[in-house]
């Protein structure tokens, strides 16, 4: 691993990323085949939080916040801080202070694959954060890592300046090169969306709705009575 802080990295045009925002973490994920989803590993630490910003990114090591603090300096309005680790960890390594310094530079948030702390004061803050633990587990101030490299979460490859979106089903990346085509596919899933709730509302059924009559009778499901169920 090569210890960087990488400084002025191209972003994703943050009005793109607010309209991204709006559609949810489910619908873009859905939207784009399927994909960015980091995993149901990290839940939001409050409920009721949505939020789209930019991806600053930190490498850690566990238990380390040091890299953390090198990466509140190159935090811009608009961003959203992503953290990962070399190795597993539940350590506390974010609170109330880290949060602190992050609202006054306009960060919307904070994404973690480890531990954070001072949860009622998160949440009091309205500072929204997705972590894999909540833990009172200090940390040090250690160890050399990276800020703003490309990193991994959840099988998902996250690039500095990616479009980070959070709510309460999770968290998402779009790479930013694919921010103008998830705009248009997420776009379309709505309205798609829209014709069936329209359909579901008078009444249709899935079944019939999604041809999936005819996939029953290809696995050869069969409709009986309850008499000849024998029940």
């Amino acid at each position: 691993m090569r210890n960087v802080i990488v400084t002025d990295v191209p972003r994703a045009e943050i009005e793109k990323v607010d309209k991204l925002a709006e559609y949810g973490v489910a619908t873009v994920h859905e939207a784009l085949g399927r994909t960015g989803f980091l995993g149901p590993q990290l839940r939001p630490v409050h409920l009721g939080s949505r939020i789209g910003g930019t991806a600053v990114t930190v490498l850690s090591w566990p238990g380390d916040n040091l890299m953390i603090h090198a990466a509140v300096e190159q935090c811009r309005p608009g961003d959203v801080l992503v953290v990962t680790t070399t190795s597993p960890s539940t350590d506390g390594m974010f609170g109330e202070l880290f949060a602190t310094a992050l609202q006054v530079r306009g960060v919307r948030g904070l994404v973690t694959e480890a531990g954070v702390r001072d949860v009622a004061e998160l949440h009091e803050m309205g500072f929204p954060v997705w972590s894999r633990a909540v833990s009172a587990q200090g940390t040090v101030k250690a160890t050399a890592g990276a800020v703003n490299v490309p990193i991994t979460i959840g099988g998902q490859l996250v690039k500095p300046g990616d479009a980070i979106l959070a709510d309460d089903d999770g968290v998402v990346v779009v790479p930013r090169q694919d921010v103008d085509r998830a705009v248009e596919a997420s776009q379309a899933r709505v309205e798609k969306e829209e014709k069936t709730r329209a359909a579901f509302r008078d009444g249709e059924l899935g079944l019939d709705r999604y041809g999936l009559r005819a996939k029953l009778a290809e696995l050869g499901v069969q409709y009986v009575t309850a008499e000849e169920y024998g029940l």
